[in-house]
């Protein structure tokens, strides 16, 4: 059996994004607790360079959103990067799993090939449909999202790696 560009797309996506949101719900316990501070939480980085707790969930769901909008030739839902508490990310992630679920099969399948040009570090750069997807989007969701599970285990909130597969 062949696995289509929906299946490899929308459903992976809200699944991994509803994984985060069950470990954001853990992390919200540890604040509630006193255990952390909510402010230190949504600015902590593992490093200097990388971007903060709140950007990495918010990133894991505008790559979700921008992907597979553009596979089904949709605008791009916009979000406000204004979130400044654990709720307002919940939030961002149950509007962008709400979006993934609203798109139908009929609008990705068959986008292997679909020329998508996006704008990375200033140019224009060009993509298949796969290619954007299993090369790019499918990379930066999970990156970002293994990165804010990291934050959060690294800060004491306790996860193993059950929270970030579910129950594929």
């Amino acid at each position: 059996m062949k696995i289509s560009m929906y299946q490899a797309s929308a459903p992976r996506l809200a699944h991994m994004l509803e994984n985060l949101s069950r470990i954001l719900d853990k992390a919200q316990a540890q604040v509630d607790a006193g255990k952390i501070d909510m402010p230190a939480l949504m600015a902590y980085r593992l490093a200097p360079d990388m971007f903060p707790f709140f950007k990495q969930v918010q990133i894991a769901c505008d790559k979700s959103r921008s992907v597979v909008a553009r596979l089904a030739g949709l605008e791009v839902p916009p979000y406000a990067p204004d979130e400044t508490t654990l709720a307002q990310l919940q939030e961002r992630i149950a509007g962008t799993v709400a979006f993934l679920r609203s798109v139908s099969p009929e609008r990705i399948d068959g986008t292997e090939d679909k020329a998508i040009v996006l704008p990375v570090a200033g140019q224009p750069t060009r993509y298949s449909g796969m290619q954007l997807l299993l090369g790019h989007s499918l990379p930066n969701v999970y990156f970002h999202i293994t990165t804010a599970y990291n934050i959060l285990r690294h800060l004491g909130v306790p996860l193993g790696k059950r929270d970030y597969l579910g129950n594929p």
